[in-house]
């Protein structure tokens, strides 16, 4: 066992159960001198943050990719706002649910409390530092980071921030532990950890999903793959699909939450697709058809079957006409990876089939799947999405970093 890393453990748990002594407004606090220490950092962030930039284009990496690692006045501006949002929640830490009282005269209910330690194992977004680190902070959680080596100058100087603030508000720098070890070595040291770590959750390509699942000897909540779909259904209204369509794909098509593939009834198809074709060329989308989508646009790419389960990240879009409802939700129960998923119609009833019918973490009406995301759900922040279904499902927020544990107010009770 790697003694560094080791250390962190017993760090990161130590610390555990200091935080959970913390009151509200003691947490608050921190997260409110986290915040004004990035805004007064924000040149040398910037600065840490452009060695990986300049790193990431001299290996040749993706537009995409750059665009997650990037660290913009924006993009800080962001992560000051998510630590203002996460103050503003409830504080799930020590709140009691369904208190009742047995026959015998004993009162048990349950008390919210914070998980452990969380171990948290990430890709290219160095912003996740500041998120994870509000989350766990207010939910009274130790954790540690372990990012890519891509984005491993911004993490330092992000959890560097973070510890500084943690020190200046009297809490234990060590509540957030980061591994500045970036080789696959280290992630095996990490999942090894079981004394130390909870929960393990990972955020990143399929092959860093895979590897902790088969690796890890903790309990993992995995944010998976984001194959998500959109269904324009008969019923729709033309505008309001070309619209929704547009953003899903558009608007930011390197996350977890962008569409990747678009359904569309055989009765409208012929309608809005050229229509949606014509506003997807100008933003540059390549479109990939099934056989009727190419019978209806000319100039596209035939899809195959591995493009209905593949997640771009890029303005790349597979396109498929369905002839029933039934057969949109089948599409998407098969080749979806559980995310999010949107119908637009103005049938009711097809809509709340849709809500119960498609096997996802978040199912959409009417709406853009770019929404799912724990501070526009209002959770301030998240860990991360889980596609999974036990403990939690969807973004992953303040309240899901807890678990209920039993409490018992008895008189002298004794089982006969």
């Amino acid at each position: 066992m790697n003694k560094t890393i080791l250390q962190k453990g017993i760090n990161a748990k130590l610390a555990s159960r200091q935080l959970v002594k913390m009151n509200t407004e003691q947490k608050n606090n921190a997260l409110l001198n986290i915040a004004a220490e990035l805004d007064s950092q924000r040149n040398a962030i910037k600065a840490a943050n452009k060695k990986d930039l300049d790193n990431g284009r001299e290996k040749g990496l993706t537009k995409a990719f750059l665009d997650r690692l990037e660290l913009t006045d924006k993009r800080i501006d962001g992560m000051i706002r998510v630590l203002h949002d996460v103050i503003s929640l409830k504080d799930p830490v020590g709140e009691i649910i369904g208190m009742n009282t047995v026959p015998n005269g004993l009162k048990i209910g349950q008390m919210r409390m914070p998980l452990g330690v969380v171990g948290i194992i990430f890709e290219s977004r160095p912003n996740v530092c500041v998120e994870v680190a509000a989350l766990t902070i207010k939910s009274a959680n130790g954790v540690i980071l372990r990012g890519g080596s891509d984005a491993i100058n911004s993490n330092l100087a992000l959890t560097g921030i973070i510890k500084k603030g943690l020190i200046n508000t009297g809490l234990p720098e060590t509540a957030v532990e980061v591994i500045e070890n970036t080789d696959r070595e280290s992630v095996k040291e990490m999942l090894r950890m079981r004394d130390y770590i909870d929960i393990i959750i990972p955020r990143g390509g399929l092959n860093l999903i895979r590897f902790v699942e088969e690796n890890s000897l903790i309990p993992v909540i995995r944010h998976d793959l984001g194959i998500c779909h959109t269904y324009i259904d008969e019923f729709a209204n033309i505008e309001m699909g070309i619209s929704i369509a547009y953003n899903a794909k558009v608007q930011r098509p390197g996350v977890c939450n962008a569409m990747e593939t678009l359904l569309v009834h055989k009765k409208i198809a012929e309608d809005i697709l050229p229509k949606l074709k014509t506003e997807y060329d100008k933003a540059g989308v390549e479109l990939r058809g099934c056989e009727k989508t190419m019978g209806i646009l000319t100039g596209i790419k035939m899809a195959t079957e591995e493009d209905w389960s593949t997640e771009y990240l890029d303005l790349i879009l597979s396109v498929k006409v369905v002839s029933s409802l039934d057969e949109a939700i089948d599409h998407i129960n098969t080749y979806s990876s559980h995310h999010s998923d949107a119908i637009v119609s103005n049938d009711y009833n097809n809509g709340m089939r849709f809500l119960n019918e498609v096997d996802s973490a978040a199912c959409y009406i009417n709406a853009s799947t770019r929404f799912t995301d724990g501070n526009e759900f209002g959770l301030g922040a998240e860990m991360g999405i889980s596609n999974q279904k036990l403990h939690v499902r969807g973004p992953m927020g303040l309240r899901e970093l807890t678990s209920a544990k039993y409490i018992v107010f008895g008189n002298g009770q004794i089982r006969e």
